[in-house]
């Protein structure tokens, strides 16, 4: 949803968006891509995540062991099939699932060239061995899913870098991802988000090239501590969202200042940047926070593939079940490779 809020004013300066709109900024899907409420490669790139993770749970019910890395990345080489290009790591015949059969998945919604890039080398991007030196916002918006795996899956903050790594090689660039995906799992938990983000600040010292990474997610707490209204001006000394640690930043300050679902991911996507990234960190932390009832209900009707993103959401519901049986006919949809 947050995307979808985004998309229409990404590539706008505030100012423009002011003049637009008025002094309140954007209230409301505005057109994209041909329509309103339209996504982008986030939310494209999410799905494709959240289906990855899947197939691995269907692996390891079925085999008892999982490479998850891989399985993954096989995933982003089904999208990145959807965007009329192939990974030479994958047989491009031999994608399958019924996500890559979504037709409205196949358009183009300004794909990161990082990812495109990271996709198409001959070999997949780790922490280890980087295939790049970027901290562009592409690892960390996809990441959302690993968290929702919660910590009974292993441990969010790890694969949370290392999914994003596969794209993204800069530490900043994966290391905003890792910290996401620990806070997300830690709200699952039943924690609140000052703790969550605790729990996420205290994973990332851990790893090298961290400051950048933690001293964004401080501002941003400190800025929402400080009683300074809540706008694009605040929202401009976090930064613009193009790199993965100010867009962690502008996400947790939307949701940190929240008055409500809607009050929070329009503050993250009202400024001058990443607008659609931005604004879907705060979706996701807004909606393990507030619940999916707290989202408008007209916002939903016109979001675009909303009917496969609840279907993807409730295979997922039944996937991670608290029984942790895998139910019948789940590993047709989701095959585990």
């Amino acid at each position: 949803m947050g995307d979808a809020l985004g998309a229409g004013i990404e590539f706008e300066w505030i100012e423009d968006i002011l003049r637009r709109f008025g002094p309140g900024g954007s209230t409301d899907y505005v057109e994209a891509y041909g329509r309103r409420g339209a996504i982008t490669d986030d939310t494209q790139m999410t799905l494709f995540t959240a289906e990855g993770l899947l197939r691995a749970r269907v692996r390891v019910a079925r085999e008892g062991v999982v490479d998850v890395l891989a399985i993954v990345d096989h995933a982003y080489a089904r999208w990145l099939q959807t965007q009329g290009e192939r990974s030479p790591r994958w047989d491009r015949d031999a994608q399958d699932g019924w996500l890559i059969g979504v037709g409205d998945l196949h358009h183009r919604r300004s794909p990161g060239r990082t990812c495109l890039s990271a996709l198409r080398a001959e070999r997949a991007g780790s922490v280890a061995q980087p295939l790049n030196d970027s901290k562009g916002c592409g690892g960390v918006m996809r990441i959302a899913p690993v968290g929702l795996v919660g910590e009974a899956g292993g441990d969010p903050f790890y694969l949370g870098c290392a999914l994003a790594a596969l794209t993204h090689g800069h530490p900043s660039g994966y290391l905003a991802a890792g910290a996401l995906a620990m806070a997300i799992a830690r709200l699952l938990a039943g924690e609140p988000l000052d703790a969550a983000l605790d729990a996420a600040e205290a994973r990332l010292p851990e790893r090298p090239g961290h400051e950048e990474t933690l001293g964004a997610l401080h501002a941003a707490r400190a800025l929402a501590a400080s009683g300074a209204a809540p706008g694009p001006e605040a929202v401009a000394t976090l930064g613009a969202g193009w790199v993965a640690d100010e867009a962690l930043a502008i996400g947790v300050y939307g949701a940190l200042v929240a008055r409500d679902y809607a009050h929070g991911v329009l503050v993250a996507a009202n400024h001058s940047g990443d607008s659609d990234s931005t604004a879907a960190i705060a979706g996701s932390i807004l909606g393990m926070t507030l619940g999916p009832d707290a989202i408008p209900s007209a916002w939903l009707a016109e979001l675009e593939l909303r009917d496969e993103i609840e279907r993807l959401a409730a295979d997922w519901v039944a996937a991670f079940g608290a029984d942790g049986s895998l139910p019948a006919g789940l590993a047709e949809r989701y095959p585990g490779w």
